[in-house]
């Protein structure tokens, strides 16, 4: 690997992102890259990398005004990295730095595509935060559901935390709202016949500032019916249609 590039999208993260970058920087020391790909965010993320930047040349700004959102952030984010490996994560340190290097050696073994995975042996959730039992629940009802109607050997389909060959995006390209790409991308990495593996992390509890993956029952279960919807729409393209090969 001649350079790592970590993908760092971002809305409303001020309270998190400059730690957050210090801690990759401090954890992390091979040759990278650090995108912050924000979505123009009102409190200030952007101006507090900006500054932060002027003291590390590893860190990247790319703010984003138009076709706002988490799937367009990290597709803009692999399209303007110059790595030849991509990593992504959560910016409010759910996603614990020092899994970077772990995904990097499954890289460095040979897989194409690594991810931190919640539903292997020896992963799970860390404290509670805002994600009740209840939503825990929900969230392993979920991947249990889709592994049974895609692919049943892959475990965490809602993870958003990977290592991928940048090779690999000239046959997979990410689409979908919050949450579906990823199950997109992994089914279609599969199809493509890419090496995948997931390794078990503990997913935290927010550092600070509020969860964008739902407040209360109605938005989980909401998330959950598309989640459901794009299982089976991949399942009609594979098998009704021959879209996927």
């Amino acid at each position: 690997m001649k350079l790592l590039s970590i993908i760092l999208p971002t809305y409303n993260e001020a309270e998190n992102i400059v730690p957050l970058i210090k801690k990759i920087q401090s954890v992390v020391k091979v040759r990278k890259e650090i995108i912050v790909v924000d979505d123009n965010s009102p409190d200030g993320t952007a101006q507090l990398v900006s500054e932060y930047k002027k003291k590390s040349k590893e860190v990247r700004l790319l703010v984003r005004k138009k076709e706002r959102g988490l799937t367009n952030s990290i597709r803009d984010g692999v399209r303007t990295a110059k790595g030849d490996v991509v990593i992504w994560m959560d910016c409010d340190f759910s996603h614990p730095p020092q899994m970077i290097n772990k995904l990097l050696r499954k890289i460095e073994e040979g897989y194409d595509i690594a991810v931190c995975s919640r539903f292997v042996s020896g992963g799970g959730f860390k404290g509670k935060e805002e994600e009740s039992p209840l939503a825990i629940g929900l969230s392993r009802l979920m991947n249990y559901s889709i592994r049974f109607i895609l692919v049943r050997q892959f475990r965490d389909y809602t993870s958003g935390f990977v290592a991928v060959r940048k090779d690999v995006f000239k046959k997979v390209a990410l689409r979908g709202d919050y949450g579906e790409y990823f199950i997109d991308f992994i089914y279609k990495a599969y199809a493509h016949k890419y090496s995948i593996v997931e390794i078990p992390f503990l997913n935290m509890p927010r550092a600070k500032g509020v969860s964008k993956t739902g407040s209360n029952l109605y938005e989980y279960l909401s998330r959950g019916k598309k989640y459901m919807i794009i299982s089976c729409q991949l399942i009609i393209e594979k098998h009704i249609l021959h879209k996927i090969p």
